[in-house]
């Protein structure tokens, strides 16, 4: 009988946090038509005002993924008291890096400006990135020129990076098998060497100021496992806050596809880091 009453209460209180999760979906950043720089907001319609804000940049290695596909992770950060932003970017092949990132720029630049109307405080924006989506969060953050494109001073509070790819591209596209990947890469990266440095994150780690959490999983790809502790060293020996954990067991995809489950413990690390410097 008590376990029943806890399971009715647990339902209730599941129902109650889902229905106060609001969501804003097909807002265009960009000040244009295009689907590709549209994003969805996910918000808790209580009373409490300048939460945290999160936006999260996809993966899909440069050519492929979309916002909807994240709505549980909207939803999810929502019922924790987080603002969560998904926002979608021009994919390969009829976009460069260089586009995706200065649009990824854009959306943190709108999320920052409009991010009021969502109970979201503009001076406690976090960005978070899975895969490619990681290369692009870091990228935007670590190199000046992005964000001096979208005409805005730096606003991210902290980086989050989930099992980011792409970190050193030179060292990558240098020694790696010639591939269907690799040549799906060289689309976005074109074949030239001194683009894949000039758009390598950790190549501009003197211009990073904020502080990051670090997670990678222990059955990855090698170019993650070895890239991702060598941004930790990096930041670590420019006196940057940054944390690093390897989740055992995990591989790429499901570094993000187990945050499908709301109670899924990145959720507890990512809010700790979240509000320690909020």
């Amino acid at each position: 009988m008590l376990k029943k009453l806890f399971l009715t209460i647990l339902l209730f209180q599941t129902i109650t946090a889902l229905a106060q999760v609001k969501t804003a979906k097909d807002i265009n950043y960009a000040h244009n038509a295009k689907a590709e720089n549209t994003l969805n907001i996910f918000y808790n319609a209580d009373q409490i005002e300048n939460k945290p804000v999160l936006i999260f940049i996809h993966g899909g290695s440069w050519s492929s993924g979309k916002k909807e596909t994240y709505w549980w992770l909207g939803r999810n950060f929502a019922r924790k008291g987080v603002v969560a932003v998904i926002i979608n970017y021009p994919l390969a092949p009829d976009a460069q890096y260089e586009k995706m990132a200065d649009d990824c720029a854009l959306a943190v630049k709108w999320v920052k400006e409009n991010s009021a109307v969502y109970k979201g405080s503009s001076d406690k924006i976090f960005i978070m990135g899975h895969s490619a989506g990681g290369h692009l969060a870091e990228l935007i953050n670590a190199d000046p020129r992005y964000f001096n494109h979208a005409g805005i001073k730096n606003p991210i509070k902290g980086v989050i990076l989930n099992d980011p790819f792409g970190l050193d591209l030179y060292e990558y596209l240098t020694t790696a098998k010639k591939d269907s990947f690799y040549f799906d890469f060289i689309r976005t990266f074109t074949s030239q060497p001194a683009v894949w440095k000039a758009a390598s994150p950790l190549n501009y780690v003197d211009h990073i100021k904020n502080p990051h959490l670090l997670l990678y999983g222990g059955k990855t790809y090698e170019a993650i496992k070895l890239q991702t502790p060598r941004l930790y060293q990096e930041l670590k020996a420019h006196h940057i806050p940054v944390e690093i954990k390897e989740i055992k067991g995990k591989s790429h995809v499901s570094m993000i596809s187990q945050m499908i489950l709301g109670g899924n413990d990145l959720y507890e690390e990512i809010l700790k880091f979240i509000h320690q410097f909020d």
